[in-house]
Parts: structure tokens; sequence; C-alpha cells
């Protein structure tokens, strides 16, 4: 209810962390510069070995050319004019075979072809490629015009000097063959050299001197941050401090420094933001003006000490009081001031108002000294007493003032009207209060029957005041200030419990079993200890669990529906029945079927009204009979008068019929008489009670 100050905290909470940005962009560093160095380092090393074996091709194919290539010379340059079968055939193939051999052994050479100017493949090792035409490779052309060229690759399969060999890693290098150093190319070599083993063997050195950088690097990245922690350790402690000077400054500058409340100042900008909202929602606001009665007598007979201590007991009390919601501020000496957000009607405000006088009224110890003070109230509302922070506390401070000349520990309305709305609600209320435990709430009972046979199978219970001045009151006179006055529990309780005893003794003198229900209101559901206490009461009451029925209204269910299913789930694992009433004027209906576990649903009396009226009523009302029959849920059609709306609803599917057309309702008196009449009349026509012609409206 008292506002802290939370900026510096929340600049903490989302604060720069030195260490978990260092690790994670280190660690991102460490990894990009190893794949770099492997990647580095392998092309480094295909580069080079390239490099390397395409030299030494280079040179074999040299020293083969100056030694043997006189011999073969006039067959490379006249073969164009010869066919693939014709060279195959060729009688010199033999002879530059053993040449090649000879010159190749104990070399790690795989495979030599020679290729006359045009592109043919004169020779190989491998006979089947001889014939070939390799005008188009881009190897022949570099070597043909001057240039070699050597390439790494990789076979699974290849055809060898004198075997096949499989998975091996390979340099072709094409090397174009001379006459003399100046004169012109006259053919090509192509030279595969096996560099399986030395690849792997560079590849290996390659991981492992991977293995070392990254652990190197590793041990730098430990290092670092380890030094970077420390670092920010360093940091966060200075900014923890910073932070929590900057709060004390701000709380401070916000809060009273004796209560803990937030002060003047905080009260003008949580006022104005109130106002804001307030103005863009549409809503209003109550503004409370507190002053304290008799305060300076304290504070002037027993010291400034005895006052502070004073004032830190009536502004926890006055915290007690409220709401989360509530915003209560000390605006200085002994006035305070309260924020009521989205308060709709005065008699809220009325009940807040009064709840606040009797708290701070009650005595208070002051070193071995019993003390009373009082508080005067004065009420604004927004936006019928004040459009803006200054008009607001004008009116409620001046409606305070007018409360302490009509007499002190009272509180007032700035409008007269107000006044008099909260005065009888609160009168209401204390009528309420007295009337229950003075025996003038009473129960009467609705027959429920079978819509086929008209037969009585249920009754609903129906919470009736006879006020002394006002007469018989149904609850729609009274029951949301019961509700708001803290009663609702006991009466609730007390309704159950009077059913269920009430429905024993008339089992006891033979009332043939049948289902009573009960309406529950949201408040009493709402208690945690609402199951326990429909245990407790069935328990002490012996009544069995299946004949009783809480009826509960979709508002109920909508508040906290995962928190309404549970209690739902709980009461129906006792055996009680559960059933929604009022069923269609809600705005999720269909979903509530769906979500809770209930066994009966009450159509609403708006539909038995105008069903006779609207084709779209009617049909409305027959969707929801066949959904309820399609979920196996019994259906209940409230508020019957006429035969034509019996009929309908029963035609329709309807399970339950109940209303004005079979019984107003009943003192508990009459129902054993009424039950008896019908079951000797065998219910075959419906019979009206004409003894007491009373509504059951807002039941």
């Amino acid at each position: 209810m008292s506002l802290s100050a939370t900026p510096a905290r929340s600049a903490q909470k989302n604060g720069f962390r030195l260490s978990r940005s260092f690790s994670l962009t280190s660690l991102f560093g460490v990894l990009v510069v190893t794949v770099s160095l492997l990647w580095t380092y392998g092309r480094l090393t295909d580069r080079h070995m390239v490099e390397h074996e395409g030299r030494a091709n280079s040179e074999l194919t040299h020293a083969f050319s100056n030694s043997v290539w006189g011999q073969y010379r006039d067959f490379v340059l006249g073969s164009s004019s010869l066919t693939k079968e014709q060279l195959r055939s060729h009688p010199i193939l033999p002879k530059i075979r053993a040449d090649v051999l000879e010159k190749m052994k104990g070399l790690h050479i795989a495979k030599i072809k020679i290729y006359n100017m045009s592109g043919i493949t004169v020779f190989s090792t491998d006979e089947k490629q001889i014939g070939e035409d390799k005008s188009s490779n881009d190897g022949f052309r570099k070597a043909r015009d001057g240039t070699g060229e050597s390439q790494i690759t990789h076979r699974e399969r290849f055809d060898a000097l004198e075997q096949v060999i499989n998975n091996r890693d390979l340099i072709a290098s094409y090397v174009p063959v001379r006459w003399g150093p100046d004169a012109p190319v006259e053919g090509v070599f192509e030279v595969y050299s096996d560099v399986t083993e030395m690849l792997a063997s560079q590849r290996q050195a390659q991981w492992e001197v991977a293995g070392v950088v990254l652990g190197l690097l590793t041990l730098l990245y430990l290092f670092l941050f380890l030094a970077v922690h420390r670092a920010d350790r360093i940091m966060s402690r200075q900014e923890r401090d910073r932070i929590e000077r900057e709060n004390e400054a701000l709380y401070q500058a916000h809060h009273d420094s004796l209560t803990g409340l937030s002060n003047r100042s905080q009260f003008a900008e949580q006022l104005r933001n109130v106002l804001s909202l307030s103005t863009r929602k549409g809503r209003r606001f109550a503004l409370l003006f507190i002053d304290l009665d008799r305060f300076k007598f304290v504070n002037d007979s027993l010291g400034h000490q005895a006052g502070d201590e004073l004032l830190k007991v009536i502004s926890a009390r006055m915290t007690e009081c409220l709401r989360d919601s509530h915003l209560l501020f000390r605006m200085g000496g002994d006035e305070f001031t309260i924020i009521l957000p989205d308060t709709d009607t005065p008699e809220e405000v009325a009940v807040a108002a009064h709840r606040i006088i009797e708290r701070v009224s009650l005595p208070v110890t002051i070193r071995e000294h019993e003390v009373t003070v009082g508080g005067t109230v004065g009420i604004a509302m927004y936006p019928r007493d004040g459009d803006s922070v200054e008009e607001l506390l004008r009116n409620a401070d001046a409606a305070m003032y007018a409360a302490k000349a009509d007499g002190r520990g009272s509180y007032s309305f700035y409008c007269p009207e107000m006044n008099q709305q909260a005065i009888q609600r609160m009168s209401l209320e204390s009528a309420i209060k007295k009337g229950f435990y003075q025996g003038e709430f009473a129960i009467e009972y609705q027959a429920r029957v079978d819509a086929a046979s008209r037969r009585v199978v249920g009754f609903e219970a129906l919470l009736r005041w006879n006020h002394p001045s006002r007469g018989l009151l149904l609850p729609n006179a009274f029951m949301s200030v019961l509700e708001q006055s803290g009663m609702m529990a006991i009466v609730g309780e007390w309704i159950l419990r009077s059913v269920c005893n009430q429905v024993c003794a008339w089992r006891r003198r033979g009332m043939r079993p049948m289902c009573f229900s009960v309406n529950v209101s949201p408040v009493q559901f709402a208690s945690a200890n609402f199951v326990s206490v429909v245990e407790q009461v069935l328990s002490e009451s012996g009544m069995p669990a299946d004949l009783l029925e809480l009826e509960l209204t979709e508002t109920v269910l909508i508040r906290d529906p995962k928190r309404a299913a549970t209690t739902i789930s709980a009461l129906k694992d006792r055996g009680v029945r559960v059933s929604i009433d009022d069923f269609g004027t809600g705005f999720s209906s269909l979903s509530h079927l769906r979500e809770f576990p209930v066994d009966c649903i009450k159509i609403d009396r708006s539909f038995a009204s105008d069903v006779m009226l609207s084709p779209r009523a009617g049909g409305l009302a027959a969707a929801i009979i066949g959904l309820g029959q399609a979920l196996g849920i019994r259906v209940v059609a409230e508020g019957i008068e006429t035969e034509e709306q019996a009929t309908f609803f029963a035609g329709a599917g309807s399970n339950e019929l109940q209303g004005f057309l079979f019984t107003r309702s009943l003192v508990a008196e009459r129902v054993e008489s009424y039950l008896a009449s019908q079951d000797e009349r065998g219910a075959s026509h419906p019979q009206t009670d004409t003894a007491r012609l009373k509504p059951k409206h807002a039941s």
C-alpha cells in the first residue's frame, strides 16, 4: 500500500555483467581462432603439397622425356591420324609401357598418361583409356599452352600401374613436353602421384598443432577469465553500493522517515497517475483525507516521542484496513490521505472510511499510558468532486472539516447526496447484522418438478428477511450489502446448516428422498475452508451428500476458473451435486459446460418469459437444452408461470421445471403438506399454491 522506489533495483537487475560478456565473447573468439587455424593450416598444407608434387612430377616428366622422348616422338606427333583401335593395337605401346614402368620403379606414381596435341590419349598405364579425347580438360589445355597444372583429388576406386587401389588421395599433374628447352610443346604428360599417406600424416600434424593451440588458448582464456571475474566482482560491489545509496536517497525523498509511508510529494505524483488512468478508462475513484482527533493533546502532554510512537501505531492500523490496491500517504503532522482506485459506489467508500475510523479509535498504550485518539475523514469522489489533484485534495479537506463540525470521529462526503446514500447503506448493514442475530432471517422452499410427470423431485432453498418495519424482503434488496458487510460466510453457513438439518428432520418423518439445492454466493465460494465447511455440515446433520445441490452463478466461476474447477471437483468427490444457476446470462456459458464437472444447469428465468414471444429466444433455449443432453447434464427451466411455457420446455427436452405455475415459495411448515397433497393427486395436473403470493426474484 505504500510505494517504494524501484528504478535503481531494476538497473541492478538488468545491469551489464562483465564476466558473462567476456566469457561469451572470449569463448566465441577461441572457437573462431581454432576453426580458422584448422582451415588455414589445411589450405596451406594442401597448396604446398600440390606445388611440391607438381614440381616433382614435372621434373620426373622432363627426365623421362629427355631420355626416351626421342624414341616415341614421331609416334605421338603422327597419332592424330590413327583411330582408337589402331592406337590400342599399335606395336610401340608395349615398349613405351616397359620404359615407363622402368623409369617409375620405386616411386609413388599411380598412373601416367600421354596426350598428343589434339587431346587424344595415345598412351596410358590403364589401357582402357587409350584413345579417349581429353581436349576439353582444363589441365590439358593449360599444359598444351605451355603452363602445367597440378590438382589434388580423392578417388574411391582407381586403376593404378599394376593394380586397382581404393580410397586414395592423388595429385594429378599436367606437364607440357618439348624436344628442347625453347622448342614448342609437342605433347602432354598426365602424372598421378599417390599422396594418401603423406596427406594423412599432414592431417594428423594439423590436428596436433590445433590441439596445442587450443590448449594454449584455453589456458589464456581461463587466466583472463579469472582476472575479469575478479574485476567484475569489484565493479558489481561498487555498483550495488551505488544503487543502494540511490535507493536510499530515492526512498527518503518519497517516504516519511517516521512511519515509512509515502509522503506528500509521492502523493501528488500517484494521484496524477490515478487521475490519468481513470480518465482514459472512464473509471471512478475516491480520495480520503484523514485528520487525527486529540493528537495534539497527546503530543503536548506526553511529549513528541510519545506522539511519534502513536503515529507509528496509527499508521500500521490504517495499513491493515486497506487492500493491496489502496494507496496510503502521510501528508505531515497528523494528516493522512488514502487513494481508493476503481471505487464505483459511495457505499464502498463509506465502508472503508468506517473501518478506518473504528481501527484508529481503539485504545493505544504509550509509555504505560492508555490513550485514545479518533479519526475524522473527508471524502472526495472523482470525477464528481473534481478533476485535478488540487481540486480533489481541496474538496476532501473541506469535507473533513465539515465532518469535524458535525462531530469528530465521523466521515463526510463532499456532496450531501453521497452522505445520505452512505448513511442509508451503513444503516442497512447495521440492520442486517442485528436482524440476523435476532432471528429475522428465514428460509423458504420452491418446488422443482419433473418435466414429464409433473411430480415434485426437489426443492430450492431461498433466503428471506422478515424486516420489522419494511416487511418481507427478497435477497435483491439486501444481498449486495450482506456480502460487503463480511457477514456472508456466516449467513451462508447458517443457510446450509439449516437446510440440511430440516431435510434430515423431514426424512425422519418419512419424506421420500429428493434433491435440495442451496445458493452459494461468490464470497462464500471463495472462502478457503468452504469445502471443509460443507463436509462438516453434512457430517453433523447426517444428510446424504447426494441429496444436496449447491447452485453457483457464472460470476463465481469466471473470477478464478482454475480454483473454481478444483473446488467443484472436491465437492463432487464428496458426493455433493453442483449446478450453474441463471445459465445463459454469462458471456462464457458454453465454455463452463466443458471446463466444470457440473451436474445441472438452470436456464435463467428470462428465457421463460421470452420463448413464447421470440423464436430466437426459443431456439437458443432449445439449443442450451440440447447441449445439456449431449453432455449428460440435467437441465432445469426456471420462471415457469404458464402452461404454454411448461409445454415448450418439456417438449424441448428439459428435465425439470420450476416456477409459480407449480408453487410459490413455501415456509418450512407447509412443505410436507404441499408434498403430500401433490403425491395424493399423482401430480397429474399442475397445482398452484396460492396461500402465499410472493415472487422469487433475485433468489
